[in-house]
Formats: structure tokens, C-alpha cells, sequence
């Protein structure tokens, strides 16, 4: 796999719109979400039926879908979602809530065995978060622990799937854990109150959530929103496997 570009597009779509602002006497400005081409969303049990064809007529280009968490649950409305997306044609991809009391080989073994093999889909995502609100586990395993069971999850899907998994993270794990570290996976991060420059230091990242509040046709009620970080030309080139 190539390595990703990691947000090249983001920093060169930065400079231009600090020189055109500069020129214009303003003062520069980090890019806002409006000014990504390519906008998808991340869907969980809690979105309900969705309507896809409506969604993609709505403007989404691709869905992140909760597929499982730890080793012994799956979202009860995966597979629905995973098949109407690419029935669809939205582009799309299955993503694994990390559960801190679970080996990480039982994990890998459970997404595995409940996440259809497509060539077509988006590669796994590995979503890698602190559980506050966690009522069975409030471990914390130390960051060394995390990042060898993080190697040997994307290791794993990676053989399976043949596509290295993108790694989803909130501010706080990435300080705590990754900062720093998998420089060559594709990262999506998590920052609703402002550009991820803001947060995440110079970690490149392909994915920005910038909101939980999104709404979207063929959707009832909010949904995150995610902005791609290139053009709908590095969008092609990244279905391909190629970005």
C-alpha cells in the first residue's frame, strides 16, 4: 500500500486560502469544513432505518458503518446499513469500537468473522477512543500496551481485507497514545470546535468529523458529518487504493 498523502491537500488548500486572504487584508483563516469537496457521514444503530438513495441524492459520498465493539456484539443494524449503502452506491466502510477489558486477538476474530470480506468497501477502521461512560470497563491499559495491541489488530485486518485500516480518534486518546505513531496509516479524527490543526499539533490526517449535530435527507434526527481532506479527484484515487 502507498503511503497516504496525509492531508498534502489540506495544507496546500491552507496556503492558498492564507495568501488570498492575506492579499485581501484579512487575517488568514484555517480551512472550515465548507471548503472540502468530498462529505460523508458515520452511521450506528442509533441513526434507525435510514433511507440511502435519499441520503446519497442528499450529498453523501461515502458512511463509515458500526459494525462491532470488543469481542461478542454487533450492531444490530450492520449488516442492513452495509448492504443498502452499496445498494446505494455509497461508498462504504465497517468500523470497530476498541473495548479496553478484551484481548485484542478475540476482537480481531470477532470483527473478522461478522464483517463481509468486499473488495469494494472502504478499508476497516480501527475507532480508537477513551469510554468515559463505560458502565463493564474503566481500564486505561498504558500506552505501550495499546499501541502493541493496535499493530497487532491493524496487522490482522490488513491480511484479511487487504487494505490498511484507517485509525479513528478523539483528542485525548491521540495525546494520550498516538501521538506520533502510525504515521503511515490514514487517520480520521475527531474535532467539532474548530480545524483539526487546532488539536491534533501536525498529525497529517485524511478524515475530519467536525460535527455530531449534521442532518441529512433519508436521516431523522443528527448524524456525524465528515469532510474528506482532497478533491474529488484524490476521493477517485483514493477508492482506488491509490491516495
Amino acid at each position: 500500500m502507498r503511503q497516504p498523502r496525509r492531508g498534502l491537500r489540506a495544507l496546500v488548500l491552507a496556503t492558498v486560502l492564507s495568501a488570498m486572504t492575506a492579499c485581501a487584508g484579512l487575517e488568514p483563516r484555517l480551512p472550515e469544513p465548507t471548503d472540502f469537496a468530498v462529505h460523508g457521514i458515520d452511521v450506528a444503530r442509533y441513526q434507525g432505518e435510514i433511507d440511502w438513495h435519499k441520503a446519497a441524492r442528499g450529498g453523501v459520498q461515502f458512511a463509515w458503518i458500526k459494525a462491532s465493539e470488543g469481542g461478542d456484539y454487533m450492531d444490530p443494524k450492520f449488516l442492513d446499513n452495509w448492504y443498502a449503502a452499496k445498494a446505494a452506491g455509497v461508498p462504504r466502510g465497517a468500523y470497530h469500537f476498541w473495548y479496553f477489558c478484551r484481548p485484542v486477538e478475540e476482537q480481531l476474530a470477532w470483527f473478522i468473522a461478522n464483517v463481509p470480506y468486499d473488495p469494494d468497501a472502504l478499508p476497516p477502521v480501527m475507532d480508537m477512543e477513551w469510554n468515559n461512560e463505560s458502565k463493564t470497563c474503566r481500564r486505561r491499559p498504558p500506552a505501550d500496551e495499546m499501541l502493541r495491541d493496535m499493530r497487532i489488530m491493524s496487522d490482522g485486518l490488513e491480511r484479511h481485507y487487504g487494505k490498511r485500516p484507517v485509525i479513528y480518534t478523539s483528542v485525548d486518546f491521540h495525546e494520550d497514545v498516538l501521538e506520533g505513531t502510525f504515521n503511515g496509516h490514514h487517520f480520521w479524527v475527531r474535532s467539532v470546535a474548530g480545524h483539526p490543526s487546532t488539536r491534533y499539533g501536525d498529525r497529517r490526517w485524511t478524515f475530519w468529523q467536525y460535527t455530531a449535530e449534521g442532518r441529512i435527507p433519508g436521516i431523522e434526527g443528527d448524524v456525524d458529518r465528515n469532510a474528506f481532506v482532497g478533491t474529488q479527484t484524490d476521493w477517485r484515487e483514493f477508492l482506488k487504493g491509490r491516495y
